[in-house]
C-alpha cells in the first residue's frame, strides 16, 4: 500500500510520519516534492540551497518514483507531503496510484505555530486552498491532528481500518531523536519532534486569532472538518 498524506505546514505531519515509520513494516519518504516547488517558485525558504541539492527538482522524475516498487522491501509506503508544494504545473494524475489521506490543523494553530518560524504568512503559505483542491481531485479520509493528540488510540485504529491497514501499537511511540528520512530541513523545523517520544498531549484552547488571513482559512478547514473521520 502506498499512503500519501497531505497537510500544510505545522499540521502534526511530522509526528504522524514518525508514527508510522515506528511500526516497522512501512517506507518513509519526507515531502519529496520540496525540491522542485522551490525551483519552480523562486521561493527562498530556510536552507534553499541544501534543499535543492537534496532532491530531484523534475517533479516529473518525483512523481513516476512515488509510484514504483516500495523502497527496501516493504509492503506499505507512508509518503508525507504538503500541500503548498502543488503549485500549478506540478504533476497530480501519480495520485490515482495511491491511498490519499488529509491531515487538518485549525488555522489559528497553523497560523501561531506558523508565525513563530517564518514571518508574515500568506493564505497559501498555509495550505488550506491547495488542500480542498487536492481532496476535490482525489478524495479520501480526512482526519484533524487534534482528534489524534486527544485520543491517538482511537483516531489511528479509525485511519489504519478506513484504509485498510493493520493496527499496531507501536505506531504510538518512537525513539528521540531524527530519522535517517528527515529531509535536510529537519533542523529548522522538527525541533519539538525531535524530542518527542511519542504524540504529545490533547491541546488547549485555540490562540486569538483575527484578522484576514483567520477569515480566509477558517471557511476552507471548516469545510474539510466536516467531512473528518470522528
Amino acid at each position: 500500500m502506498k499512503i500519501a498524506m497531505w497537510s500544510g505546514p505545522r499540521n502534526l505531519s511530522t509526528a504522524i510520519m514518525y508514527s508510522f515509520g515506528a511500526r516497522g513494516d512501512c517506507a518513509i519518504t519526507d515531502e519529496p516534492f520540496y525540491a522542485a516547488y522551490l525551483s519552480m517558485t523562486g521561493l527562498d525558504h530556510p536552507m534553499r540551497d541544501r534543499i535543492l541539492a537534496s532532491q530531484p527538482i523534475d517533479p516529473t522524475v518525483v512523481a513516476d518514483a512515488l509510484i514504483r516498487d516500495v523502497p527496501n522491501g516493504q509492503p506499505h509506503w507512508y509518503q508525507k507531503h504538503i500541500t503548498t508544494h502543488m503549485v500549478p504545473g506540478m504533476p497530480t494524475g501519480w495520485m490515482d496510484e495511491v491511498v490519499n489521506v488529509y491531515l487538518i490543523r485549525h488555522p489559528a494553530r497553523v497560523i501561531a505555530s506558523y508565525s513563530a518560524k517564518r514571518e508574515r504568512p500568506t493564505l497559501e503559505d498555509l495550505g488550506f486552498p491547495q488542500q480542498l483542491a487536492l481532496f476535490e481531485r482525489a478524495p479520501g479520509p480526512i482526519i484533524d491532528s487534534s482528534d489524534i493528540r486527544r485520543d491517538p488510540v482511537g483516531m489511528l485504529q479509525k485511519l489504519c481500518a478506513t484504509i485498510g491497514l493493520p493496527w499496531t501499537q507501536a505506531m504510538l511511540s518512537w525513539p528521540p531523536g531524527g530519522r535517517k528520512e528527515d529531509g535536510v530541513w529537519a533542523r529548522h523545523w522538527y525541533g519539538a519532534v525531535h524530542g518527542s517520544t511519542g504524540f504529545a498531549r490533547a491541546e488547549g484552547d485555540l490562540p486569538t486569532e483575527n484578522g484576514a488571513l483567520m477569515d480566509a482559512a477558517l471557511p476552507i478547514f471548516e469545510e474539510l472538518s466536516a467531512k473528518r473521520l470522528a
